[in-house]
């Protein structure tokens, strides 16, 4: 990457940080902040959490459409100042229903698919996998983060506090979209970032997309409920200080990183993505289910670290899965639908976790999701091994109608090209290829633009 990328990348990822640190850093303190507010219920308390989920599923792929039309800075710009909106109405609540009411605005700054919509824009073919990654890489990290120091936070500002800070962080994240990254007179359609409403029916209907949807939108649900009750189970029942949190979720999620990575190399590495993502339910399911009879604080922070490695593998391989097995150059309508069954997750999570405390108490959470989890790991049983494929992407010059035929054929004959679409409107050639048989010279010599 030259140095404009490298500014503009490192601003975009530090804004889905901001954004994401936003959302997350009550998720750990608001089960026992929210309440001293007027009218909490355990199902309000929940709503309260994933209700930024429904807005953002509603809107993330309308504004990026938008931003084709208005500019994407501006559709970004907008979205933070909803962000920002939200935030102070949060900041200011004092009754459940307002807080309600602020997260659906905060969610409703839907701003992820028009952020990958400039990540294209202001990168070159070459270097987009890479931007992308540390893209992705900020997302979990903004979790983990917001894990971490959102009781210690809590501690010294309040609720009110974490909602400023997210105020003041969606402030920062206008001033890096406007000053840091710049602007962009043409904005490129780009299929491997960008969803397609022409392909929206194909990935719907995809069986094995359709797993990887479920597989998401379960695993943010479990999440979103888990996180309704821990904060008052570790503090009523194991008597922990809420101040204590950060440090167990330090160990705990530091832990589970390094525990997930033996699984995620042996999925990619070792080509045994399968057994993993099966293995990996059943750790879900076992853990979920176990932590109702964890009386002790050593057995019940072993069922988390549990539970998390299996989150953080499932979070690792589940989107590397998306990208193997969408459609020939329609990734970004395969993500755009997996993005959205996350979000989904989250406020059905949230929504549904609450009612379940406040009808059943924590121990219907453990039952619903253990016993969920365990289902869906016999429905990975009967999925089909995915094939270790890679997209690769590159532009071409001033191609027409007539001369895609000949490039396709001559493409297709390529050792280890496994599918392609050309499309003349974008001047893009989307291929799926598996690396470890590709002829690179021959096709280096078809298309010398390609990166390898």
């Amino acid at each position: 990457m030259d140095l404009l990328e490298r500014r503009s990348v490192l601003a975009l990822a530090l804004i889905y940080l901001f954004r994401m640190l936003g959302l997350f850093l009550i998720m750990p303190v608001i089960s026992i902040a929210g309440d001293d507010m007027t009218g909490t219920t355990a199902a309000l308390l929940g709503m309260a959490i994933g209700i930024y989920g429904l807005t953002q599923a509603s809107l993330q792929i309308p504004m990026g459409m938008w931003s084709d039309k208005i500019g994407r800075k501006r559709v970004i710009v907008i979205g933070l100042l909803l962000f920002a909106v939200g935030s102070l109405i949060c900041a200011n609540a004092t009754d459940i229903t307002t807080l309600i009411i602020g997260r659906a605005v905060q969610g409703a700054g839907a701003i992820a698919s028009t952020l990958m919509a400039l990540l294209s824009d202001v990168t070159r073919e070459q270097n987009r996998t890479k931007a992308m990654a540390l893209v992705g890489a900020s997302i979990g990290a903004s979790f983990m983060l917001s894990l971490v120091i959102g009781p210690w936070l809590y501690a010294l500002i309040g609720l009110s506090g974490l909602f400023y800070l997210s105020f003041a962080l969606s402030i920062l994240g206008i001033l890096l979209i406007v000053f840091a990254v710049p602007n962009s007179v043409h904005h490129t359609f780009r299929r491997d970032t960008t969803p397609n409403l022409a392909a929206l029916g194909l990935v719907l209907k995809d069986s094995r997309l359709r797993f990887l949807n479920i597989s998401v939108f379960l695993l943010h649900a479990s999440l979103t409920a888990l996180f309704i009750t821990l904060p008052s189970l570790l503090l009523n029942t194991f008597e922990m200080p809420l101040e204590d949190h950060s440090w167990l979720y330090l160990i705990i999620m530091a832990s589970a990183f390094v525990g997930m990575l033996p699984l995620v190399i042996m999925a990619e590495a070792k080509a045994k993505m399968k057994q993993v993502l099966t293995l990996v339910l059943l750790l879900l399911g076992v853990s979920t289910l176990s932590l109702q009879w964890g009386n002790h604080i050593g057995v019940f922070a072993f069922l988390l670290w549990v539970y998390f490695v299996g989150f953080n593998a499932l979070e690792a391989t589940l989107p590397s899965l998306i990208s193997k097995l969408a459609p020939v150059g329609n990734r970004g309508t395969a993500m755009g639908v997996f993005s959205t069954h996350q979000f989904i997750g989250s406020f059905i999570g949230g929504a549904g976790g609450g009612w379940l405390i406040q009808n059943y108490s924590s121990n219907g959470i453990f039952w619903v999701f253990g016993v969920v989890f365990l289902a869906w790991a016999l429905v990975s049983l009967t999925q089909p091994a995915p094939k270790q494929l890679s997209s690769l992407a590159f532009s071409l010059s001033n191609i027409d109608e007539a001369a895609i035929p000949t490039l396709t054929e001559q493409l297709m004959a390529v050792e280890g090209v496994e599918g392609l679409q050309i499309f003349e409107d974008e001047q893009t050639a989307y291929l799926k290829v598996n690396k470890k048989k590709l002829d690179k010279d021959t096709l280096a010599r078809i298309a010398p633009q390609v990166a390898l």
